[in-house]
């Protein structure tokens, strides 16, 4: 059976791959499945601020309606503000349409479960079975869903956020964050957030825009350059940008230097395991050694996942992990929802610079210092399981390998660091991470790797 559904849900170039007659199918499917065990399934569904928004949101949201599901219309919101709703709400099941960092010319459609959770690898393979099998359970005349709006989701998130943290610590240190929502709808959140915790803000690109004009949706350095400029031009704290659905958020500290994602996933997953002691955490097996050698060093311990922040959550959940999160930005605070989310990034960063009482640069400075280098090559989709193989297989006899890893692709560990091949889960192309102590040693491995899983997808 074909697979719709990729690491963080469906997306594809819209009227192309993400088309009406997609998403209806997709909502037919899912009020279907939901029937099943819910006699009157209530579903809250929200959008970012693409340009097909609305019209992926109309499509999916008739599916549901004539299956017997009502719909609340949560309106223009982060996903980590509908996926909070649906949990304090208790809405049987959320979706969301976004695409999150992709180019504006796509859209997506992400699922969220009761608990605020995305959707389970299980649930998305049985909607999938429904929709390839067009076995849909439409509803009577008089039984169709009900329709209904609500305005009140982004005061909760925020309600939520200020109830978790240290508010009058912050307050008292008068913060100053450089803010670039990147024109997504962030916008709508942390400016409000952050004004609430007594900062001022310099903003940039916090208009929600669906065609990205300030800057392309993926908070990597290159897109950032106005923010690292703007961060010591304005003597800020620091500054952050956030993805198009603002469920990561990547920091800059006071100088204007970029922080990778291991980075403040290392720098809060240290403070939290210091404050309770040790406690297990979560993370990909994409995320640097540094964020081990912080957990290890407080007597906490790391479970290591596949990519993707759906399987991160729920291993948490099973684990009673007390953090973890992706090397991308994406962190994950259990007392609070079992997601991504940047608005709980944000402020979990100024409690820890309000206690601390250290500038970030300094902070960062004391998590330690690996070389870390991602690329990325094109790959077919069909193509992607023979590479994986056969890269296993050629690198049994390396002299240098002290074992090998296939949780997600291929990890090789090798005695001065690690490399990792792993096909992506969204789009057709190969990821290839390396770690070394030197950057000189992480550049050559890069090299090596890459032109081997080059040349075997040029001969797969």
């Amino acid at each position: 059976m074909t697979r719709l559904f990729g690491t963080n849900g469906i997306r594809g170039v819209v009227n192309k791959d993400m088309n009406s007659e997609l998403a209806m199918g997709i909502g037919k499917a899912w009020g279907t499945l939901l029937k099943q065990t819910i006699i009157h399934p209530k579903c809250a569904i929200g959008t970012d601020a693409r340009l097909s928004n609305h019209m992926l949101k109309s499509a999916i949201t008739a599916g549901l309606l004539s299956t017997g599901c009502d719909v609340c219309d949560t309106g223009m919101l982060p996903t980590p503000t509908l996926q909070y709703t649906v949990k304090e709400k208790q809405f049987d099941a959320g979706v969301i349409i976004t695409a999150s960092h992709n180019p504006p010319q796509f859209n997506g459609i992400k699922g969220v479960a009761s608990d605020g959770t995305e959707l389970s690898k299980d649930v998305e393979e049985a909607i999938e079975k429904i929709y390839f099998s067009q076995h849909f359970s439409l509803a009577e005349w008089g039984c169709v869903g009900a329709f209904s709006t609500w305005d009140g989701a982004i005061d909760l998130y925020i309600k939520g956020i200020l109830s978790t943290i240290d508010t009058t610590c912050i307050k008292k240190q008068r913060f100053h964050v450089v803010l670039d929502c990147g024109n997504g709808v962030g916008s709508l959140v942390a400016p409000l957030l952050l004004k609430k915790l007594g900062c001022t803000v310099t903003e940039l690109n916090c208009t929600p825009d669906g065609t990205f004009p300030g800057r392309h949706s993926e908070p990597i350095p290159e897109n950032l350059t106005e923010l690292m400029e703007n961060v010591p031009e304005a003597n800020a704290s620091f500054g952050v940008g956030q993805d198009g659905d603002a469920d990561r958020a990547i920091f800059v500290d006071e100088r204007g230097k970029y922080i990778w994602g291991d980075k403040s996933l290392s720098l809060v997953g240290k403070y939290i395991t210091r404050d309770l002691k040790g406690g297990l955490t979560v993370t990909p097996v994409t995320t640097s050694t540094c964020f081990e050698d912080v957990i290890s060093k407080n007597a906490g311990s790391v479970v290591y996942t596949k990519v993707g922040s759906p399987i991160v959550a729920r291993v948490m959940m099973e684990k009673h992990a007390v953090f973890g999160g992706e090397e991308n930005g994406g962190l994950i605070f259990p007392g609070f929802q079992y997601c991504r989310d940047a608005g709980m990034s944000l402020a979990k960063i100024l409690e820890i610079l309000a206690k601390e009482k250290k500038p970030l640069s300094e902070l960062i400075a004391e998590i330690p210092l690996y070389e870390l280098v991602k690329t990325k090559i094109v790959c077919p989709n069909e193509k992607k399981q023979l590479v994986m193989n056969q890269v296993a297989e050629q690198m049994q006899h390396n002299k240098d390998l002290s074992r090998i890893d296939r949780t997600d692709g291929v990890k090789l560990y090798l005695k001065d660091g690690w490399v990792l091949m792993r096909p992506s889960g969204t789009e057709p192309i190969f990821r290839v991470y390396v770690e070394a102590k030197e950057k000189t040693r992480a550049e050559q491995l890069t090299i090596f790797y890459k032109n081997l899983v080059n040349s075997l997808i040029q001969h797969a």
